[in-house]
């Protein structure tokens, strides 16, 4: 049986906050740090299996799911912001700096504006766009990971590291302007990344992590996060019979001494798609769905209706939806124990969604084998799907910005063909 974390130590390694550009970067962290920022230097392409993008799977569509309240909440956000804030927190729609997050408490590449320097107003609307952009459980989740935050400042007595609100905004594009637009929030163990489209929302990459990830005692007692994730992953595993375990486990244990450099990462772990890794090629692995009988399939649609529920109501619906519809092209694979409070990595993996569960050492407290006290979790869209990237892309495709409208493409193409040969007829209704 594993400890409490109340039973392990505090690391003591160099402070580096989480407000202001950490520019000291320890000889340890140095590497990893310049490796992320080469990373993002790269044009973004997206998650494949072998290096091809599958460009068949994302359509400009109406859901009939309102994104009305989402908008307001972000024009309210920014309306309240001064006009230096807002020089900070307003980026255009392909800005570069939507890959630019990262899940550590440090300040290595942060941008936009923070919520702890606005007023309690200010906050107040910031946690709004949240609560607006996901779900009521999966804003709950998300607060308290920003609590476990501030839990850390006080434990720690480290403020200038943690804390319940050094988490970033930034706006991209224009909310309310009927063009597509974005928003983010970058943080300690938390990262949403949420893009519009027409009524289309797309919410990846997420990321939501924990250490500690259950608070029994004091101010904060009764605070639990990532039950369900871990739950859901352990039934599921729990069900595949001994063969199946057999396709499904690519390693049997997370022990440090029972795994290569690449998979005992300081920011990522076994995680193979963390921060900036936007270009990952990675197989897929483990037991195909088209191995589970139905009890099994319902089993794996449920731990991925877990992730996909953070996003607001009706989108999410949608999301499962288009889940569903590659069932047959999914896969999943587990790292570590089976056993009761034995530390474990699962991923769940197709063409259209990507989630990774992480049991990590300890980089708050001083554990160096990977504990259920510290959890890391993943959401993305593979194959272009990111930061709403291909459909941003069809988007462009469809609609004609340069003459101040977005009329679709073709109608502008007609009226230049008929101004140089009027005697000519074309057919202008293909669209890309």
């Amino acid at each position: 049986m594993t400890t409490g974390w109340e039973h392990f130590g505090l690391r003591h390694g160099q402070p580096m906050s989480a407000r202001s550009r950490v520019v000291d970067i320890p000889d340890r962290l140095r590497p990893f740090v310049d490796a992320r920022a080469a990373l993002g230097d790269r044009p973004f392409v997206g998650l494949t299996t072998d290096g091809t993008l599958r460009t068949d799977l994302f359509d400009l569509r109406a859901t009939g799911v309102s994104v009305a309240p989402l908008e307001a909440a972000a024009q309210a956000f920014v309306a309240h912001l001064s006009t230096e804030q807002r020089s900070r927190a307003l980026q255009p729609l392909d800005s570069d700096d939507w890959r630019r997050w990262i899940n550590v408490h440090m300040n290595f590449f942060r941008h936009g504006v923070m919520l702890e320097e606005l007023d309690p107003a200010g906050r107040r609307l910031g946690l709004a766009l949240l609560a607006e952009t996901l779900s009521a459980r999966g804003y709950a989740q998300a607060r308290d990971v920003m609590r476990i935050n501030e839990f850390l400042a006080q434990f720690t007595s480290s403020a200038d590291e943690y804390g319940d609100w050094p988490y970033f905004v930034t706006v991209f594009g224009t909310p309310g302007s009927g063009e597509p637009w974005g928003w983010q929030l970058d943080g300690h163990h938390l990262v949403v990344n949420c893009v519009v489209v027409g009524d289309q929302v797309v919410l990846t990459p997420s990321f939501m992590g924990a250490e500690p990830c259950h608070i029994p005692t004091g101010p904060f007692a009764g605070t639990t996060v990532f039950a369900a994730e871990e739950r859901a992953g352990v039934d599921l595993m729990r069900s595949l019979t001994s063969a199946q375990q057999a396709q499904a486990v690519l390693r049997p244990s997370l022990h440090p001494d029972d795994l290569p450099a690449e998979l005992r990462h300081p920011f990522d772990g076994r995680m193979q798609a963390g921060a900036f890794n936007d270009n990952a090629t990675l197989p897929y692995e483990g037991v195909a769905a088209t191995d589970l009988d139905d009890d099994q399939r319902r089993l794996l649609l449920n731990l991925v209706s877990t992730y996909v529920g953070w996003g607001r109501d009706g989108h999410s619906e949608v999301r499962m939806d288009e889940v569903a519809r590659h069932l047959d092209d999914t896969w999943f694979s587990w790292m570590g124990s089976t056993a009761d409070r034995g530390p474990f990595y699962y991923r769940v993996h197709s063409p259209v969604i990507l989630v990774e569960f992480d049991h990590h050492p300890g980089v708050v407290f001083d554990n160096l084998v990977p504990s259920h006290h510290h959890v890391h979790t993943l959401v993305r869209t593979p194959n272009g799907g990111d930061y709403g990237a291909d459909l941003l892309a069809r988007h462009h495709d469809r609609y004609d910005h340069t003459h101040g409208d977005h009329r679709h493409r073709h109608e502008h193409e007609h009226e230049h063909e008929h101004d140089h040969d009027h005697h000519h007829e074309h057919d202008h209704h293909h669209e890309h």
